[in-house]
């Protein structure tokens, strides 16, 4: 009885989806449809935003085929310059000007093959200046920029406003410096569970609704180090084709088998499912695999998107599954209360089954968390790499952590949580409005603070990042590897501090700038180009 009534719950779901997938959802017709006063408005209405309408989850618009057709042929281009120019350095026509190794150690085996190393030389050093600027301040909404006089390749950005050197949370970090200093030098096994991170672990998971939580200094390490405690070479992961990085590095040190289904992309993950599970786990002779686990992104930060959960925790219910969700840009910047995908969607977090997020983004601090039952979280600690052999959290990072979150949930005595949600909002759909308004290719959800503009030509990516700081407007440009080879794009990430007069002088920045590159791809008509949209 169960199992029919999750099917119908499906299949509306999925009805639903291709529904939406047929409709053509050009910007133009959306804002016409919208509004018919033609006046668009940026609401900072979380209700608003949560109506099926208004949910284009994954609006990832493509390149011309003119376009790909000149995209391979500029990297053909460069490629070839570049081997030639290799050629020329190796007949010591040309004089080598970065490091070389020493003769001595020429026959030991290498570190890289030739193709990276001729990419970072010839192509990559062409554009450090761009993709790996040094920031002086902290991430707010006005940058202090180092020029190319140190190494230490520090940045970072923030949604929610609280990374400042003054305000609350800066006054209760200094704080505990003077009270428990500034490293307890020691693991969380031996000396290094102190009382003041329980405190914090209990707080973040009473923030997103679970029964426990564990705290990790490091980002990166929250997925890599812990996807192997839940799952093994027993087991069998569905990944979405664009996880994050530090996800593919878990999911390869678990030893589990792994199936990847198309960016979010419920009726391809059932696909995949029902394509996979009949045959057995191939590692262990056909049997049937002990564990399955989908892992999934609450908002993918190169493409801005929303992950589809109603779909994908039906589907989890479906097949008796696991679901892992990363809200490590979602957690703090989505919902009405700011508890990410799973308060947007207005759903419960026991439908999740292990919750992890970032503590950086949304709460200006470090590392990251994961979430669930009691019981999932007392396995973390007892079998994670992380937990056992990693490092602890120092005490002012710790106490950024409780000020931040105890101003989200408004237990400061204000409203200035609330208010950073909704500002937040509000900004990222006047941004992405207006871009789309320029003839931008703008990906993702109107809801997300993450708002990539494409490019296509990794040269355009440069260009862009270099005019628009000679305007004094900081930008981060990706290319590959870090994106597909023909999908180049600028990545803005919004603020909840940013103003309406900052983000007006950075998009006629942004318009001069990207008409003078030609990367306004989308067709606008004149009636939407002269359409108002209202902050």
């Amino acid at each position: 009885m169960e199992t029919r009534k999750l099917d119908k719950i499906y299949e509306l779901v999925l009805r639903n989806n291709a529904k939406s997938q047929n409709q053509e959802e050009t910007f133009q017709e959306q804002e016409i449809e919208d509004d018919p006063d033609n006046e668009s408005t940026c609401s900072d209405d979380f209700t608003s935003a949560t109506s099926p309408q208004n949910k284009d989850l994954a609006d990832l618009p493509e390149a011309p085929f003119l376009t790909n057709i000149m995209v391979y042929f500029h990297y053909f281009t460069m490629v070839s310059f570049a081997v030639f120019s290799a050629w020329l350095r190796s007949t010591k026509i040309f004089k080598i000007k970065y490091p070389q190794e020493l003769e001595s150690q020429k026959e030991f085996p290498s570190l890289d093959n030739k193709f990276e190393t001729l990419f970072i030389n010839s192509i990559y050093r062409m554009a450090t200046d761009v993709v790996n600027r040094p920031i002086s301040s902290v991430p707010s909404t006005k940058l202090t920029i180092k020029e190319r006089i140190t190494n230490d390749y520090g940045w970072s950005y923030e949604f929610t406003g609280f990374s400042q050197n003054y305000g609350p949370c800066a006054s209760a970090a200094i704080n505990k410096i003077d009270e428990d200093g500034l490293s307890v030098c020691s693991t969380k096994h031996e000396l290094g569970n102190t009382i003041l991170q329980r405190e914090v672990e209990k707080q973040v998971a009473n923030f997103i609704g679970v029964e426990d939580a564990i705290i990790f200094p490091m980002g990166f390490g929250t997925n890599s180090m812990n996807i192997s405690a839940f799952v093994n070479d027993d087991c069998i992961v569905f990944s979405d084709q664009l996880n994050h990085s530090s996800i593919v590095t878990g999911c390869r040190m678990s030893k589990a088998t792994i199936k990847v289904f198309k960016h979010n992309d419920p009726i391809d993950l059932e696909r995949v499912i029902r394509k996979t599970l009949p045959y057995g786990n191939p590692k262990k002779g056909g049997s049937k695999y002990k564990k399955i686990l989908i892992i999934v992104e609450g908002i993918y930060s190169m493409e801005g998107t929303i992950v589809d959960l109603p779909a994908i925790v039906a589907i989890k219910k479906k097949y008796n599954a696991y679901l892992f969700l990363d809200e490590a840009h979602s957690i703090g910047a989505m919902g009405p209360n700011g508890k990410g995908v799973v308060d947007y969607f207005g759903m419960d977090p026991s439908d999740v089954d292990i919750m992890m997020g970032t503590l950086t983004k949304s709460f200006a601090a470090a590392g990251g968390y994961i979430g669930g039952s009691k019981k999932t979280i007392d396995h973390i600690r007892a079998c994670s790499i992380g937990a056992i052999y990693g490092s602890v959290y120092s005490a002012p990072i710790l106490a950024q952590i409780q000020s931040s979150i105890r101003i989200i949930e408004g237990r400061d005595g204000t409203n200035t949580g609330l208010k950073k949600i909704n500002n937040l909002l509000r900004n990222s759909r006047y941004f992405r409005d207006r871009l789309k308004q320029m003839g931008f290719h703008v990906c993702g959800s109107r809801d997300s603070p993450v708002i990539p503009v494409m490019t296509y030509f990794i040269s355009k990516v440069v260009a862009f990042g270099r005019e628009a700081l000679l305007r004094n407007l900081g930008v981060v440009s990706v290319g590959y590897p870090a994106t597909p080879l023909t999908a180049a794009r600028i990545r803005f990430c919004m603020c909840a501090d940013h103003t309406k007069e900052q983000l007006d002088l950075a998009l006629e920045i942004i318009d001069e700038v990207g008409t003078m590159l030609g990367i306004k791809y989308a067709t606008v008509t004149e009636e939407m180009r002269n359409k108002k949209i209202v902050y």
